[in-house]
Formats: C-alpha cells, sequence, structure tokens
C-alpha cells in the first residue's frame, strides 16, 4: 500500500552546475502525491537537469531532494520509481516482450507484469518485434512500459509524448490520469504546452529558474487568458519587467 502523506518530492534550494556554468538556480517546490504534475518549458531550460536530480542521477551542486521520504538517488527508492528517459531504453536485438520480461525479471515484479504494461501503452500488436525494428513512436512507448514495471509509487517521465500520434497521445495521458486515481505520482516533463492543461499542476521553467507554480486555472487566472501558451508568454514579460 503506498503512503500518501507529506509531498512525493521536496526540492530546497537545489543548484546544479554543468561545464562550470550554474544551470538550476536555487529551485524549492514541492510535489503533491496522486497528482500529475507537468514540468513545462522551452528546450534547454533544465527539465531534463531537474529530473536528473529528482531521480538521484544528476550530480548537485548544493540544496536538497527528498523523494518519498528518502533523499534523492537512496536505495530504498529503486523499487518506488519508474524513470523513463528521452532516449529509448530498451535493448534492440531483443524482443518487445523480451526485453520487458527481462526488466521485469530484474525489478522481481510480479509475473505477467510485462503483459500487464504492454497492453497499458498500446503495445500488443509489436510484442514480437525487435526492438531495432520499433518506429520512433513505438520506442518511447516501450520504454514508459519499463518505467510502469512493478507499480511503482512515483513515475518520472522525461518528454514520453515526442514523435506520437494526437490519438496515442491522447491514450496515454488518460492513462496518466488512471495512474494519478491510484495514487501514482507522475512528473511529465514537455515542451508542448498543449499537454499542460492535461496536468492537475504545472511547474514552468525558464533559464534554469521557476517562471510558475500553480493549477492550469491558476496560471489561467493570473495572467487574464484562457490560453496556456499566451499565459507563458506572459509570466515572461512580467519578469523582465521586474528585473528592468
Amino acid at each position: 500500500m503506498m503512503n500518501l502523506s507529506g509531498p512525493a518530492i521536496a526540492v530546497r534550494d537545489l543548484r546544479v552546475s554543468r561545464g562550470g556554468t550554474e544551470v538550476l538556480h536555487g529551485l524549492t517546490f514541492e510535489v503533491p502525491r496522486g497528482q500529475v504534475t507537468g514540468l513545462l518549458g522551452p528546450s534547454g531550460c533544465g527539465k531534463t537537469t531537474l529530473i536528473r536530480a529528482i531521480v538521484g542521477v544528476q550530480i548537485v551542486a548544493s540544496g536538497e531532494v527528498t523523494v518519498l521520504g528518502e533523499p534523492a538517488g537512496s536505495p530504498a527508492l529503486r523499487r518506488k520509481i519508474g524513470y523513463s528517459t528521452q532516449s529509448a531504453a530498451i535493448y534492440r536485438d531483443l524482443t518487445v516482450l523480451e526485453n520487458l520480461r527481462y526488466f521485469a525479471a530484474v525489478l522481481g515484479a510480479a509475473k505477467g507484469d510485462a503483459e500487464r504494461v504492454i497492453e497499458e501503452v498500446g503495445l500488443t500488436g509489436a510484442r514480437k518485434q525487435l526492438g531495432g525494428a520499433l518506429s520512433g513512436g513505438q520506442l518511447s512507448r516501450a520504454s514508459l512500459a519499463v518505467a510502469l514495471l512493478g507499480s511503482p509509487e512515483l513515475l518520472v517521465l522525461d518528454e514520453p509524448t515526442v514523435g506520437l500520434d494526437p490519438v496515442l497521445r491522447q491514450d496515454l495521458w488518460r492513462l496518466f490520469q488512471s495512474l494519478a486515481e491510484r495514487g501514482v505520482t507522475l512528473i511529465v516533463s514537455s515542451h508542448v504546452m498543449d499537454e499542460a492543461a492535461r496536468c492537475h499542476r504545472l511547474i514552468m521553467l525558464r533559464d534554469g529558474e521557476i517562471l510558475a507554480d500553480d493549477s492550469p486555472e491558476g496560471l489561467r487566472e493570473h495572467a487574464g487568458t484562457t490560453d496556456l501558451e499566451e499565459a507563458f508568454l506572459r509570466l515572461i514579460e512580467e519578469k523582465a519587467e521586474r528585473v528592468r
């Protein structure tokens, strides 16, 4: 049973430097449990770096990242977090089913879990295809399937819908909402603003700083517009006005 007390993620004054340049500038925020939180912003704004810090594979300069009550990267978190990167994380010389059965065995997932996640991501028709023969969209879904193995408490998905057609994107967002209803916490990064409205909450990043942290409704109200992309642009303008 999932522990639903306290935030799923708590970040305090997180700073990350890469190549001698600071790329995350003292981020502080919390992510509530059982919701879909969207991490939005243009390419290069720091989304992937922040995600890597949350899953514990990023060296940080200072600050704290606590995940499910443990320091990020703790061994106790390994079976509680599902992580899907932008790059496909499957073996190209194994079939989809063989890949999922292998990763299920590594995780100690329940028997039959491979078949469950293949169905959830819509890859039933490609279950016997080699990883190397999959399309870009199929590879993305196969990586997502790996992240879903073992029913993790937290799913961290870096651009999971890139390269997918609108129908499949809609199906996956329905899956994300269903998982949240079951108590799973999801962090979903995207640079596509039309996906923002599907989230319970949004953290908008720009140049390594948090531009906004609110519900889609709250952001629309603050910006005085029904269009979230326009709201994002207005927030950028507001910030520019403040620093002049």
